[in-house]
């Protein structure tokens, strides 16, 4: 299911194979016969959750479609002949899952994989990862040995050790970023490791709890994931700029905004999570020439009743003496050392200092986000009694000329502000395109085309269409959980994910990170709608809009602020099998393939993701283990919101499969998630994944311009 970013093949009249202008997930662009016009269409989202496997023998061949094997990567893509040398082989992929397939439903066994590496010196990771493989015999009804009437499955408990092949292959595809793209990929990286660890402290919190509980006493267990992510980043060295420097920092803007001082932490903007200055301290043999400490960074978030702020020129107070985690008062005397000194050094170094300043937000876990306003120059310091009685140092600071305009003002948080309600809305031209189908109304504004139009020609749907031709699969039975999935052992549904569940609740659940599938609770499970192994079952939980662009045709936004993780909206369209009416297919550009089982196995070199659950195969399956998946969503006449989304060099959305009403990985739905954190008015845009020179007509290799806009962008789409 996960975008894939080679062609599909097809034979011509001559029995050459040949690849054609369909790819990936969705065909996402237009071509029109003149060859000068280009319309890029948004990308749909499937969602596949009552469908059947209909038998297929021979080889499925189909047209090059947009796929959802891509996570969001931030790498530039190598030569397609490269890469596909570099996957694995079709067919040695396909013998090895039908062993696996046969495996899981004969007989149980145990394996345990051990794989060390001595970590050398300056090696980013040491990778250690135990897997622990647990087959279930099933019998014919679809019981085990203990009694239990799931479904069958491999189910793999991975143990948490830092460093693996996945963490390290992210790490390696980081340093040949641009530094902009660094910096955007290693607070991906922290995202995925702060998800992780919400689900540790929660898990350590309610063990704590339930002694506390037992025995009348103990104290409250205090959960900080955003700290416990920092330190196992440092411990493998996946932060940024771990050397402590004077200047801007490489690859961070201006402007650039942060919801924690976590995020800020690990890419070395401002190195201390609570201390609101950041410094050079005195260190033998570091910068010689400069009396040290060294001011390298100031936070300025309201934490001090001293401040003074004017945005261009500002009055800072120094730390110390304040009760930062209660009252937010003086308490005692400040005393000339440590950040103090280090302020009053820069201004007599005349050496730079960074200025964040954060800002009150009710969306962010910390209840702030801080912006990166540049830098300035310390041009003065004195000491005086402030507000609570106590001696508090003074310093005034100007911002430096020739940088990018403020984007903060005042201590406000002062950016592009989405409409509170739809009426207010510039070049509105429908109010609800989904016709009220949806939770939340998808509103449509058109300031481009004169007179303004809304979308048209197709049909909104909120389920995929299934013909009556194709047979649904067998319901999964799921698990016996009673209200919501909350033990993972017990749960069946939690066994399938590889013994843990995929989502926190956190922003009303986020996945903590990419999978080759996700095993969600379905209508064959005892929980309830509350259960949060259902997050993306939920609809629409942020306020989106459908705008039209100038260059790229209709585009979606959301009007919420979106954390990574959490679900945006689900690809529908008409469910087809990838071989009928392949010259129909040709010139929609809504196609979507439903390549799970390519993306699991890398084939064609589709990026693998987190996870090692391989679901049950029917030997039906098994016939179908071809390069190209065996059915597609066709979002061209029938598709929802995701249908708008456009493709981006830099997406910051992915594609995840996920599968709930069955088992059947040749027919998940397709669900589109935040690979990023999203702030209102971002476009929502993920990568296509289409390949160089990989769409071909009449033998002639065709060009599709990119107008994503990303500083990163190939200028071609394909």
């Amino acid at each position: 299911m996960p975008s894939s970013r080679y062609p599909s093949r097809v034979r011509n009249e001559g029995g050459a194979v040949q690849p054609v202008e369909k790819r990936g997930r969705k065909q996402v662009v237009k071509l029109e016969e003149s060859g000068s016009d280009v319309e890029e269409d948004m990308k749909p989202d499937v969602a596949l959750d009552d469908v059947e496997v209909i038998k297929h023998s021979g080889t499925v061949r189909r047209p090059s479609l947009r796929s959802s094997t891509r996570i969001a990567t931030l790498a530039s893509r190598q030569s397609l002949k490269q890469e596909v040398s570099e996957s694995p082989s079709p067919q040695r992929v396909r013998k090895r899952v039908k062993i696996a397939a046969k495996v899981s439903v004969k007989e149980k066994k145990v394996k345990v994989n051990e794989k060390s590496s001595k970590q050398a010196k300056g090696d980013v990771v040491a990778d250690k990862l135990k897997v622990v493989t647990t087959i279930v015999k099933v019998d014919s009804e679809g019981e085990d040995k203990n009694g239990r009437t799931d479904d069958p499955v491999e189910v793999v408990e991975k143990v948490n050790i830092p460093g693996t092949d996945k963490l390290a292959q992210l790490l390696a595809e980081r340093t040949s970023l641009s530094d902009a793209l660094q910096v955007k990929a290693t607070i991906r990286i922290f995202n995925f490791m702060y998800l992780e660890a919400i689900q540790e402290e929660d898990k350590r919190a309610s063990e704590l709890l339930m002694k506390i509980g037992e025995s009348g006493t103990g104290k409250r267990p205090s959960k900080r994931p955003d700290l416990k992510a920092v330190s196992k980043m440092i411990e493998l060295k996946a932060t940024l700029n771990s050397e402590k420097q004077v200047g801007a920092i490489p690859g961070v803007s201006v402007g650039q905004q942060f919801l924690s001082r976590a995020e800020m932490v690990i890419i070395g903007l401002h190195s201390h999570w609570l201390n609101g200055i950041d410094y050079i301290g005195v260190a033998k043999g570091r910068m010689p020439d400069v009396e040290l400490p060294i001011a390298v960074s100031i936070v300025m978030s309201g934490g001090y009743e001293d401040d003074v702020d004017n945005s261009e020129d500002m009055v800072y107070t120094g730390q110390g003496g304040n009760d930062l985690l209660s009252t937010r008062r003086q308490i005692k005397d400040q005393k000339m050392e440590k950040g103090n000194l280090a302020l009053k050094n820069s201004m007599k170094c005349r050496l730079p200092v960074r200025v964040i300043r954060g800002h009150a937000d009710k969306m962010s876990y910390t209840g702030k986000v801080y912006t990166y306003d540049g830098l300035y120059e310390v041009y003065g310091h004195w000491a005086e009694k402030g507000i609570s009685g106590f001696t508090v140092f003074k310093y005034k600071l100007r911002r430096l000329p020739g940088q990018p305009v403020l984007t903060s003002k005042q201590v406000h948080f002062a950016r592009g502000k989405a409409p509170d309600n739809v009426s207010e809305l510039r070049g509105l031209v429908c109010k609800d395109i989904s016709n009220g189908q949806e939770r939340i109304p998808v509103p449509a504004s058109n300031t481009v085309d004169d007179p303004p139009v809304p979308p048209t020609d197709y049909t909104y749907i909120t389920k995929t269409v299934v013909p009556d031709d194709i047979a649904r699969p067998p319901p999964s039975k799921g698990c016996s959980c009673r209200g919501a999935c909350t033990e993972e052992k017990d749960c069946a549904c939690a066994r399938k994910n590889g013994m843990s569940f995929p989502y926190v609740f956190n922003h009303g659940g986020r996945l903590v990170k990419p999978m080759d599938v996700v095993f969600e609770c379905g209508p064959g499970c005892g929980c309830g709608p509350e259960c949060l192994n259902r997050t993306s079952q939920v609809g629409l939980q942020y306020r989106l809009e459908v705008y039209k662009t100038v260059s790229k045709g209709w585009a979606c936004r959301s009007w919420d602020f979106i954390p990574a993780g959490a679900p945006i909206c689900e690809y529908f369209g008409t469910l087809r099998r990838n071989d009928e009416n392949l010259e129909s297919m040709l010139d929609n550009s809504y196609i979507f393939e439903l390549d799970l089982l390519q993306t699991m196995q890398g084939m064609e070199g589709r990026q693998k993701r987190f996870g090692d659950v391989m679901p049950e195969l029917s030997d039906e399956d098994d016939l179908m283990m071809q390069d190209a998946p065996a059915y597609v969503l066709d979002a061209g006449k029938n598709g929802s919101v995701s249908r708008f989304l456009n493709h981006s060099c830099e997406p910051n959305v992915f594609i995840q499969c996920v599968l709930s009403h069955h088992n059947d990985v040749t027919m998940p739905r397709i669900v589109m998630f935040a690979a990023d954190n999203i702030h209102p008015l971002e476009e929502l845009c993920y990568d296509y994944g289409y390949a160089m020179d990989s769409v071909v007509r009449d033998g002639t290799v065709v060009e599709m311009a990119c107008h994503c806009g990303a500083a990163s962008c190939r200028k071609r789409m394909y």
